[in-house]
């Protein structure tokens, strides 16, 4: 359960600070004059920048930690250190970027480390409950869900059109979460007959999209909240409704106060999602 924790620790700082190198390749990558609906084109000309680049190399690695910490931790504890990255892109920033931070956040970084303490002295191991029946056939339609509402969001007002965004990039994470527990058997046959598989690419895709189109323009600050209630609190449930997922015995008290706290210090620090505007010598690939 240790190696668990430090897993997702891991996979944290991985996301944070990719976070701060893709939010500036998004904006580098946006040509004047663009609609604001979700731009698939995008992708493509954000790979270009090599800081992209290396925001994909570090969500890699981030998603390699997260698989072996959701092997071996309740979906609410990974999905709470996940949120923390939040706390990750705030230190890098004002490390990097220079961006000052208040007292208010310090304290918020405080308060994110303290709610992942208590989710590490509350967490139990991982469920064992295979879940519903039908759970691996609603992943791959919740995924589908996560595209229509991209497509859906992408053509409301700049201010909804964030948080529709962000909200379901962090459903399109939560998918993979979900989908990365109901992933038992991995050899080629296996995953060719689990739904869930599907699921966990047509989700992961998804979450990347419009994560990607929501830092290209808007409040990103919006954005990143709606993503951090997205990706923590659904999959948080499934996985005590559903898989199993439980807590030390007693402790089920410090594990919902830590989970809270951690997601609520990571809302504080939603701000740090969004990158300053690169000056024009940053923009070169």
């Amino acid at each position: 359960m240790l190696l668990g924790m430090i897993c997702a620790l891991g996979a944290a700082l991985c996301y944070g600070t990719a976070s701060v190198l893709q939010a500036i390749a998004a904006r580098a990558a946006t040509r004047p004059g663009s609609g604001a609906g979700v731009d698939p084109a995008l992708l493509l000309r954000a790979v270009r920048q090599w800081r992209y680049v290396a925001g994909l190399a570090l969500d890699g690695l981030g998603f390699v930690l997260q698989i072996v910490a959701l092997r071996a931790l309740p979906i609410y504890a990974v999905g709470a250190a996940l949120a923390a990255s939040l706390a990750v892109t705030a230190v890098v920033a004002a490390r990097l970027l220079a961006v000052r931070l208040s007292p208010t956040e310090w304290a918020a970084v405080a308060v994110v480390c303290a709610g992942l303490g208590m989710l590490g002295l509350a967490s139990g191991q991982e469920g064992d409950l295979p879940g519903p029946s039908l759970l691996p056939w609603a992943v791959p339609a919740a995924a589908l869900g996560v595209l229509v509402l991209g497509a859906v969001g992408g053509r409301l007002p700049t201010r909804a059109r964030s948080l529709a965004l962000g909200l379901g990039a962090g459903f399109g994470f939560g998918v993979v979460e979900v989908a990365v527990r109901l992933v038992d058997d991995v050899s080629p046959g296996a995953l060719v007959r689990n739904p869930a598989a599907y699921g966990l690419l047509l989700g992961g895709a998804a979450a990347f999209l419009l994560l990607t189109s929501a830092l290209q323009k808007g409040s990103v600050t919006t954005a990143t909240a709606g993503m951090v209630l997205g990706e923590t609190v659904g999959p948080a449930l499934v996985g005590v409704v559903w898989l199993g997922d439980g807590t030390r015995a007693g402790l089920g008290w410090l594990a919902v106060t830590g989970f809270v706290v951690a997601v609520a210090g990571s809302l504080a620090l939603a701000r740090f999602g969004e990158a300053p505007e690169p000056e024009p010598e940053q923009l070169s690939p």
